[in-house]
């Protein structure tokens, strides 16, 4: 699969520079998408069309502000990704608490880039994840292992295993699948792979890959899925160019 994928991506790359109104739409196309699927699996109801107001800055009627910050922080961290991808800097701790700030910004101010100070569950999971006290440490190893282990593996299997490790984490209160979704594709683009979009459709899937990562200690299948996603990314946009 990763051999297949590098292929298309070679095939994308060889059309580089891409139209700059082609690539203009791509990514604000991106954007909505990638706003409203990540927040629509957290139980965000605003719709993709909705979403796409919203961030237009107009209010949509019979909607919460909370779902609306939800969709305007979401557009403010990919900024900051993209950002961050431009400038070439690694991930680290700082970037993560970062990201996550923008995510809970005017929501849960208290919390916004701050590990957890208490034990939480995760919903509808098997898995329970580290006590409180052990989440510094925990992030620690993950950045070492990050730096270390994760750089000989395929960008892709190492963007998706970044997600896996920091979903079984849970450093925040709340926020963390969000942030674990901007952080697999800050790894993807930091590579030269476009971002996967999530879809909330495919949340079930999702959600049971996770798991069985977390309570088999198996990343296999959650691995094979972001590729599957990475493989029909690449068929799109090069149908597109």
């Amino acid at each position: 699969m990763f051999e297949q994928i590098d292929k298309k991506k070679s095939l994308l790359d060889q059309k580089k520079p891409l139209p700059v109104h082609t690539l203009r739409s791509i990514r604000e196309h991106l954007i909505i998408n990638w706003t409203y699927h990540s927040n629509a699996i957290e139980g965000n109801t605003l719709t993709l069309s909705e979403t796409k107001v919203a961030l237009e800055g107009i209010t949509v009627g019979g909607k919460t502000i909370k779902e609306h910050l939800e969709a305007i922080n979401h557009k403010d961290a990919i900024l900051y990704v993209e950002e961050i991808v431009k400038n070439q800097e690694s991930l680290s701790e700082w970037q993560i608490k970062s990201i996550h700030r923008l995510i809970l910004k005017g929501i849960e101010d208290e919390y916004a880039g701050v590990y957890r100070k208490e034990n939480v569950i995760i919903s509808g999971a098997q898995h329970i994840p580290p006590d409180a006290v052990q989440v510094q440490l925990k992030m620690e190893r993950f950045i070492n292992w990050y730096e270390h282990e994760g750089q000989q593996l395929h960008p892709v299997e190492r963007a998706a295993i970044i997600h896996i490790d920091f979903v079984g984490i849970h450093p925040f209160i709340d926020g963390n699948g969000r942030t674990s979704r901007l952080l697999l594709n800050f790894e993807l683009m930091k590579n030269g792979y476009p971002p996967i979009v999530i879809q909330k459709e495919n949340r079930s899937e999702y959600y049971a890959a996770l798991s069985h990562a977390h309570t088999n200690r198996d990343n296999t299948i959650f691995v094979s899925l972001v590729a599957e996603m990475m493989d029909q990314t690449f068929d799109y946009y090069l149908k597109l160019v």
